[in-house]
């Protein structure tokens, strides 16, 4: 399996619901650092599983709606708790999406999985991993 990856990163504001998450019931912030993985069994005929620039480009285009944005008041995120995981899926799905429709250029029709990761801090990250369907 060849293998891509590209990384940016979003701020954003939050709130949870429910005494699971203890004081981080009430807004907070957090910075993210967003990974995409992007798999395939072959590479493009000119040698790569997808345009590193293109994959950049979409990446970005996707976190520009979150990026400084409280995700309480983001309607994708209205009657959910907003917590890595979730926004793990919510990135995957949008890049799943780009993938699909053509966005990541030659190799992105040859894509067979994603893995979103989201780094919370040096010690703790989540991740979304699928196929593309």
């Amino acid at each position: 399996m060849f293998a891509v990856e590209v990384r940016d990163h979003i701020m954003i504001a939050h709130s949870f619901k429910g005494d699971l998450f203890g004081p981080a019931q009430a807004l907070h912030g957090a910075t993210f650092v967003v990974d995409v993985a992007f798999m395939s069994e072959r590479l493009t005929e000119e040698g790569v599983v997808v345009d590193i620039g293109r994959a950049t480009e979409a990446l970005k285009a996707v976190l520009g709606p979150l990026n400084y944005r409280n995700l309480d008041e983001v309607p994708a995120f209205a009657d959910i708790n907003s917590t890595t995981e979730v926004l793990a899926k919510h990135i995957f799905d949008a890049m799943a999406e780009a993938a699909r429709t053509g966005a990541l250029g030659t190799g992105g029709d040859r894509l067979c999985r994603l893995r979103v990761t989201l780094h919370e801090s040096h010690a703790a990250r989540a991740w979304f991993e699928g196929p593309i369907a």
